[in-house]
């Protein structure tokens, strides 16, 4: 608490005293000069010399007080100035932002694309796995004149059967045939010495 009031002391006393170069001391001892010489019986030659110095002491007051003036000028241009560079600081913290906003958006983007990549080159290799379209094309082309030459060999096979078929039917058809024209001949054979019997009796 000492410092700062020490410090509110100071702040305060050069606020008075200008630049702090005793102005406020001259200020008070040009105004008990000015008392001093005007009731002073003193003679003409003391009260000259004494205005004298009272113009000097006024002279060097108003010359701290254009000095004081000069700094206020230069404080006023310098807090333009600071205003400027503060306007400028805070533009350049809002292009940092917009710069931040838009590094962020590209590594996302950036991101994205990276995953995109990975998954084009793991689909790549699964594609890599297997044939290319011509290759599987040939393939095709092979196993389709493969099923067309089944497909001819089975209707061979086919035509073959169902000629056997028709070919063994003909056959059990004959067997048949054979075998009634065979138990004909021999039923006959065996009626045949019954009709003789009679005759040779007769005789």
């Amino acid at each position: 608490m000492g410092a700062v009031t020490d410090d509110e002391v100071i702040r305060k006393r050069l606020l008075i005293d200008g630049d702090g170069a005793g102005d406020d001391r001259r200020i008070n001892l040009l105004l008990k000069s000015f008392t001093k010489w005007c009731n002073s019986p003193g003679t003409p030659e003391e009260g000259f010399t004494q205005y004298q110095r009272m113009l000097g002491t006024l002279a060097q007051c108003e010359f701290s007080m254009g000095k004081t003036l000069m700094v206020y000028d230069m404080n006023l241009r310098e807090m333009e100035n600071y205003e400027k560079i503060y306007s400028n600081i805070e533009q350049n913290i809002m292009s940092a932002h917009e710069k931040i906003t838009e590094c962020k958006k590209e590594i996302q983007r950036a991101k994205r694309i990276r995953k995109n990549r990975q998954e084009y080159d793991a689909l790549a290799k699964v594609i890599q796995q297997h044939p290319d379209r011509h290759e599987t094309l040939k393939q095709l082309e092979a196993l389709d004149k493969e099923l067309q030459q089944l497909s001819h060999i089975k209707e061979n096979m086919d035509a073959k059967l169902e000629l056997r078929k028709k070919q063994f039917h003909v056959l059990l058809t004959t067997i048949q045939e054979l075998q009634q024209t065979l138990e004909n001949d021999e039923k006959s054979d065996n009626d045949d010495p019954s009709q003789e019997s009679p005759m040779e009796n007769s005789e």
